[in-house]
């Protein structure tokens, strides 16, 4: 068992490298080639797609892979998990589509972008077709990392060839569902390898999917509000030039978290079976003086890494990256506490808890900042970093109180 939690890591660590080299190539380019205003805008379309990608995805990377996994034994019930999900994210997709539709005609931050807006939509409606859970399920994570990595080097590539300038806009999202499509020609190819056959099913087991699905939902929509939030406010009530600037420093501080994710995933299965916390003891001391020297080196390097983003043009960016530095420390211990740990003794309901309390001290310290006027680049990314340090604290409140419940399985064996 042991030996599938290293290759699905490896797997997962593998896709989350290319998560983080592939954007450092393509974002400093197009933060050259286009005006500070047009990458603003790309920046603050992004982050309302996260919105709608997490809501599409409804945390089904968990509850769908755990129903995968109970059912993968056989081909008919794997089938009817597998459909059940799919349609309930194609409800889902349909949904944020018509919530979209109506923020481009009513809100004046997307004026000007209205069809780069709705076309960056098209690979989020896509990723329904992708379905990560199954292969996830299955234990075939070498699937989910080559589409990945075929899908993102593709529209990388492409990005170089197509875009020299803001009246190219319309090629990036363009670019997207092009490498989309062929990522989901491949998934069809796996999926017909193996026999299955995934259709639409009735609106009755797809909401049962959503119920089911709900309390880890609720988690991961909680936790934007520690990313994708801030940058919908920066871009409703700051500038475009202040969204590209924070947006940036976000690329960066997103690409060093997504090194974390594979650790995190390749964990939780382990954990399930163990509910060993020595486990994470041992993880947290090889790992967390590994991130603080990462830590001090990124403070260092910022304006050589950022100075390639676009040279003078990010330059004012600088102090917002380092700003947000100590989110890179924090966030390891506050992930490895959550569902890695509160989660391997079944407790999600406290898991998504600290999850919701750190998002309702997030966007309260928003509205002091804009009550206050305060609100600025530098206040939100402090704000940031407190929060993610607020949520690491509250987890460990609650890994400490049900700490008795660790080891229960080898405990009873013994007797």
């Amino acid at each position: 068992m042991k030996k599938n939690v290293v290759k699905n890591t490896t797997m997962l660590y593998l896709m989350s490298a290319a998560k983080l080299v592939l954007p450092l190539i393509s974002v400093p380019y197009l933060s050259n080639v286009l005006s500070t205003e047009a990458y603003g805008s790309v920046v603050y379309v992004k982050s309302i797609m996260t919105f709608m990608q997490i809501i599409i995805d409804f945390a089904f990377g968990l509850s769908g892979t755990k129903d995968i996994v109970r059912a993968r034994d056989s081909k008919e019930k794997t089938e009817k998990e597998a459909s059940s999900i799919f349609t309930a994210q194609f409800f889902l997709a349909c949904g944020c589509f018509i919530v979209l539709l109506g923020m481009v005609l009513v809100m004046p931050v997307f004026d000007g972008v209205e069809l780069y807006t709705l076309l960056t939509f098209g690979p989020c409606f896509l990723s329904i077709f992708i379905m990560n859970y199954l292969f996830r399920g299955l234990e075939k994570m070498e699937v989910v990392t080559l589409r990945f990595v075929i899908m993102k080097s593709i529209s990388t590539a492409l990005t170089f060839v197509f875009i020299h300038g803001d009246p190219d806009l319309l090629w990036i999202p363009v670019l997207d569902i092009f490498s989309s499509m062929i990522a989901i020609l491949l998934v069809r190819l796996e999926i017909k390898k193996y026999g299955y056959q995934i259709r639409l099913s009735g609106f009755k087991t797809a909401w049962k999917k959503l119920t089911e699905a709900a309390v880890y939902f609720i988690s991961n929509m909680a936790s934007t509000a520690f990313g994708a939030l801030n940058t919908f406010l920066i871009g409703v009530f700051m500038t475009k030039t202040d969204t590209a600037y924070w947006g940036n420093a976000m690329i960066l501080i997103s690409a060093i978290l997504a090194l974390y994710d594979p650790i995190i995933d390749g964990l939780y299965p382990e954990m399930m079976r163990s509910k060993d916390l020595n486990y994470i003891k041992k993880v947290l001391a090889i790992f967390m003086p590994v991130i603080a020297a990462g830590c001090v080196f990124s403070f260092y390097a910022a304006p050589f890494v950022l100075g390639i983003f676009g040279k003078e043009k990010y330059i004012s960016a600088i102090p917002v990256f380092r700003r947000l530095i100590p989110v890179l420390f924090f966030s390891f211990p506050a992930q490895m506490l959550g569902w890695p740990t509160l989660g391997a003794i079944n407790r999600s309901k406290e898991t998504t808890a600290s999850t919701i309390i750190a998002a309702i001290f997030q966007c309260t310290g928003l509205l002091v900042l804009g009550i206050t006027q305060h609100f600025n680049l530098i206040t939100i990314a402090t704000l940031r970093c407190v929060t993610e340090f607020f949520m690491m604290c509250v987890r460990l409140t609650f890994v400490l109180r049900f700490r008795d419940e660790f080891n229960r399985g080898e405990k009873k064996a013994a007797i």
